[in-house]
């Protein structure tokens, strides 16, 4: 169906999209290569929001070389989109380009797309194949596809743990378990989010600031901060961080009208959930960070925080660095119920493992998640 030089100018396309990783937010990462006779004509990847697409971009550096795309295939590494958000439809641009053929990774899973785009140029007597490194172009959008088909988030937690799957010894200590290798890894991570989320056991503990610092990125995910009292001291650096190219959202049930306007005047935005509850409704605040544009959700948080997003149905995905070494007795990965049968298990799949400097990198997934759709 597709043909070696298929498999790889679509390869290009997604190392392109790649270059994307930190910056497309809230929009998929997306490359384009457009190629004639085997030689590329033009290439180009997603903007930050508002600028260019990849399509536009790749047939811009077509013009920019004085190259002629007319009767050229385009390889794009998701459906060119099809309605006017803050640009044009790319399809209208590749349509009146005059490209005799576009290959496709997958179809776009926003429902003002979702097939239109390659309708527009079918209709225009344009070939159009997708499905080329469908799995591969999946994966660097999951995020998006995820809040597109399911109104939320995908959800990540990051843990680090001792080979008997402790997190910290009994007093709270876990600076640190890993090594530095994985630390960094755990930051590229923290950059290719939307936003991060952790608890305010986690802040009173170790005062984090939730950053990225260990790579090199041009964009600060905002942090949000699970504070269903409104505990978290004004001293704190989160706090004093807030404004200061990353946002801070303190997510709280409590009503407190002094320490919302301190909080508020040291540029911490606040989400008040109504209801009285104790607890913050974790579902619900899924709920309105995909309506924010959040595709991916990174999680870093005690076991506490992870057990109550597992138990609510909103962990999707455990990236866990596991270490070469035992702690004996502290703080578990979880605290999960008793099961009265094995049968009753929790199931996961190794979507991937690999080794960071002395320690392993696991990216485990829920079985009844999305991310275990055939490819």
């Amino acid at each position: 169906m597709f043909s070696a030089d298929d498999h790889d100018f679509m390869l290009r396309a997604l190392e392109l999209a790649a270059r994307g990783m930190f910056t497309t937010t809230p929009n998929p990462r997306v490359g384009c290569v457009i190629v004639r006779e085997g030689r590329i004509l033009g290439e180009g990847y997603t903007q930050p929001a508002g600028q260019n697409h990849a399509e536009v971009e790749a047939l811009a550096s077509a013009r920019a070389r004085g190259n002629d795309v007319r009767g050229a295939t385009a390889y794009v590494s998701l459906e060119p989109c099809a309605h006017f958000g803050r640009t044009p439809p790319c399809a209208t641009a590749l349509r009146e380009s005059g490209i005799a053929r576009l290959v496709a990774a997958m179809e776009d899973p926003n429902p003002q797309v979702s097939g239109k785009g390659l309708a527009i140029l079918r209709e225009a007597g344009i070939e159009v194949r997708c499905g080329l490194l469908e799995r591969e172009a999946y994966e660097m959008n999951i995020g998006f596809v995820s809040r597109m088909t399911r109104a939320r988030p995908w959800v990540r937690v990051k843990i680090a743990a001792s080979l008997d799957g402790r997190t910290a010894l009994p007093d709270g200590t876990s600076q640190w378990i890993t090594g530095e290798a994985a630390r960094a890894d755990g930051h590229r991570w923290r950059a290719r989010a939307c936003a991060i989320l952790s608890g305010i056991g986690t802040v009173r503990k170790d005062d984090p600031l939730l950053n990225v610092r260990h790579v090199a990125t041009p964009r600060q995910p905002p942090r949000f901060i699970i504070d269903a009292g409104l505990e978290i001291d004004l001293a704190s650096r989160l706090v004093r961080s807030a404004g200061a190219g990353s946002a801070v959202v303190i997510v709280h049930t409590v009503s407190n009208p002094q320490k919302e306007r301190e909080l508020a005047e040291r540029g911490c935005e606040l989400i008040h959930q109504e209801g009285g509850a104790r607890k913050v409704d974790l579902q619900s605040l899924v709920a309105e960070m995909a309506r924010r544009g959040i595709n991916e959700l990174h999680v870093e948080g005690g076991h506490r925080l992870v057990t109550a997003l597992f138990l609510a149905g909103c962990l999707d995905e455990l990236l866990l660095y596991v270490a070469p070494c035992l702690l004996g007795q502290g703080e578990p990965l979880f605290d999960l119920p008793q099961l009265g049968s094995l049968d009753d298990r929790w199931r996961f799949t190794f979507a991937e493992i690999e080794r960071v400097g002395t320690d392993a990198r696991i990216l485990a997934r829920r079985v009844t998640d999305i991310a275990t759709k055939e490819s």
